[in-house]
């Protein structure tokens, strides 16, 4: 869209037309239902999906358009400039500990170590495995909590002043 974002769009013909949402993001659905959208679609959308969205439009045909300026506000300030949200990193790890599979909060974590097919998952209390790389996990880890110190070591920042002399510390 070369002069407005869809939101802007969307604000500039709110009241006076019906507003389906064809979007990639699921994180506004309920907000857009509440505010009066007729039907939120996410990409890729399959043929009988927006054959369904048609009918509930002719269904809504006869029925004014529901405002719409309170989930544009809130959409317009949930999304950057650039009409993308802010990027949300990784919050929990899921591992295995022996046979069991653990959720770890990325907090608790000391550092990650590249190990054969695995990446070895460090806490103060356990270590765990997960079978991801390291060259995703960076990239799914916020730069200002983990730093990757080598090509096959990430370490979370506030771990290394406070780790420094654990034994923890010492294997990575």
């Amino acid at each position: 869209m070369p002069e407005m974002d869809g939101i802007q769009t969307a604000r500039a013909v709110a009241g006076r037309v019906h507003v389906v949402f064809v979007t990639a993001y699921d994180q506004y659905a309920v907000s857009a239902f509440e505010q009066g959208a007729i039907d939120y679609l996410l990409k890729p959308t399959e043929p009988e999906r927006l054959a369904m969205t048609c009918e509930r439009l002719r269904a809504r045909l006869t029925q004014a358009p529901a405002p719409m300026d309170d989930l544009l506000t809130q959409l317009s300030q949930r999304l950057g400039a650039d009409g993308v949200p802010p990027r949300e990193y990784l919050r929990w790890v899921q591992a295995s500990v022996g046979a069991n599979l653990r959720l770890i909060p990325t907090g608790d974590i000391l550092f990650f170590r590249a190990e054969d097919k695995y990446t070895r998952v460090q806490t103060p209390r356990f270590e765990a495995l997960i079978r991801k790389p390291i060259k995703e996990l960076v990239e799914e880890l916020d730069p200002n909590e983990f730093w990757q110190v080598h090509r096959a070591v990430v370490v979370r920042v506030d771990a290394m002043s406070k780790s420094v002399g654990t034994s923890a510390a010492t294997r990575c």
